[in-house]
C-alpha cells in the first residue's frame, strides 16, 4: 500500500465510482465527475501498489472557518486495514495547513472518528450542513443514523 497523497486529473472517475459505490446505501452522497474535479486539491488518496485509487477522502469548505470531511470511502477488499484512520489522518493535516480552526464531518462510523480525535457534536451546531442536505435531497437529512463529529485544530 502506498502513502496517502494529494489525487490527480486522471483520478476523478474512479474517485466519483469509489464514493458513489456507498451512495446507494446512504452512506455517501453521491459525488459526480464535475465535483470531484472542481474538489481535486482538496482529495487526499491511497493507491495499492498497482496504482489503483483504493481509498479516498476530500475537504467541502463552508467558509474559511469552517470545512467538513466528506468522501471518506475505502474499497471494501481493503476494508480493515487502518486505511480510513490513515485518510482522515490526512484529511485534518490538510485542514491544519489551511489553517481552518475545526473540521467536521457527518457519519455512520461513530468507533473510527473517535479513534480519531473527533468528539460527538449536535449538527445543528452546523446550520450550513442542513440547507446543503436540503438541497441535495430532502431525505438525505433523515437517512439512517449518521452523527456528527468535529475537532478542534488549533495548533496552539
Amino acid at each position: 500500500m502506498r502513502p496517502v497523497a494529494p489525487a490527480h486529473e486522471y483520478d476523478a472517475t474512479a474517485l466519483a465510482e469509489l464514493n458513489n459505490r456507498f451512495s446507494a446505501e446512504g452512506l455517501t452522497l453521491t459525488r459526480t465527475e464535475a465535483f470531484v474535479e472542481s474538489h481535486l486539491d482538496d482529495y487526499r488518496v491511497i493507491r495499492d501498489d498497482d496504482g489503483r485509487v483504493v481509498g479516498c477522502v476530500c475537504l467541502d469548505e463552508y467558509s474559511p472557518s469552517l470545512v467538513e470531511l466528506v468522501s471518506l470511502a475505502v474499497d471494501p477488499a481493503h476494508h480493515r486495514k487502518g486505511l480510513g484512520a490513515r485518510l482522515i489522518a490526512a484529511a485534518v493535516d490538510l485542514a491544519k495547513r489551511r489553517s481552518y480552526p475545526e473540521i467536521f464531518a457527518v457519519s455512520f462510523a461513530d468507533d473510527l472518528f473517535q479513534r480519531c480525535g473527533f468528539v460527538a457534536q449536535d449538527v445543528t451546531r452546523y446550520p450550513e450542513k442542513k440547507k446543503r442536505y436540503d438541497r441535495v435531497s430532502a431525505d438525505e437529512w433523515t437517512v439512517g443514523q449518521k452523527h456528527c463529529f468535529s475537532r478542534q485544530l488549533n495548533s496552539f
